[in-house]
C-alpha cells in the first residue's frame, strides 16, 4: 500500500484537527466543573456573609467578587463552545470580554480593599495600569466590531432578523 505525499498530509491534518476538537471539548468538561464547583462555592461564601452581620460594602464586594468570577468562567465556557461549533475558528471579542471582566473585578476588589488605607505606591500603580489595560481592551474591541463591520458582506445587512415587537413595512425596512 502507498501513500501519496498529499494523501500523507491530508491524514495528518485530520488528526490534529481530531486532537484539538478533543482538547477543547476537554476544556469544555473541566470549566463546566469548575462552575459547577464556583456556583456552590458562590452560594455557601454568600450564605456566610449574609449570616455574618450586615455590613453592606462587605456583602457587596463578596457578591460583586464572586460573581464576575462566575460570569468570566461562563465566557470562557462560551468561547470554547463556539471554537468546537466553527471547527476552531476564534474570535477574538469573547476574550477581550473576559479581560475587560477581569480588569473591572480586581478594579473593584482593589478600591474596596483601598478604602480603609490607601497606598499610593502598589496599590496606585497597579490601579493606573489596570485601567490603562481596561482602556486599551475596550477599544480594541470597539475596532474590532468596526472592522467586522466594515467587512461584512452586504447581503448580511437584509438578512437580519427584525428588531423584537416590529414588523417589516411594504417597503422592506423596518419602521
Amino acid at each position: 500500500m502507498t501513500l501519496r505525499p498529499g494523501g500523507l498530509l491530508a491524514h495528518a491534518v485530520r488528526a490534529i484537527e481530531v486532537a484539538e476538537d478533543t482538547i477543547h471539548v476537554v476544556v469544555a468538561i473541566l470549566l463546566t466543573g469548575l462552575g459547577l464547583v464556583l456556583i456552590t462555592d458562590t452560594v455557601r461564601h454568600i450564605a456566610i456573609v449574609l449570616a455574618g452581620g450586615y455590613d453592606l460594602p462587605v456583602i457587596v464586594l463578596a457578591v460583586l467578587d464572586e460573581t464576575l468570577l462566575l460570569f468570566i468562567v461562563a465566557e470562557l465556557l462560551h468561547t470554547v463552545a463556539i471554537a468546537i461549533r466553527h471547527r476552531g475558528a476564534l474570535d477574538p471579542e469573547p476574550f477581550l470580554v473576559v479581560g475587560l471582566v477581569a480588569g473591572i473585578r480586581r478594579v473593584l476588589i482593589l478600591t474596596a480593599e483601598a478604602e480603609q488605607s490607601f497606598r499610593w505606591n502598589p496599590q496606585g500603580l497597579e490601579l493606573l495600569i489596570l485601567m490603562a489595560l481596561i482602556l486599551v481592551m475596550a477599544i480594541t474591541t470597539l475596532v474590532w466590531r468596526h472592522s467586522i463591520r466594515l467587512h461584512r458582506p452586504a447581503t448580511a445587512a437584509t438578512t437580519l432578523p427584525p428588531v423584537r415587537g416590529r414588523q417589516p413595512s411594504a417597503g422592506g425596512r423596518q419602521g
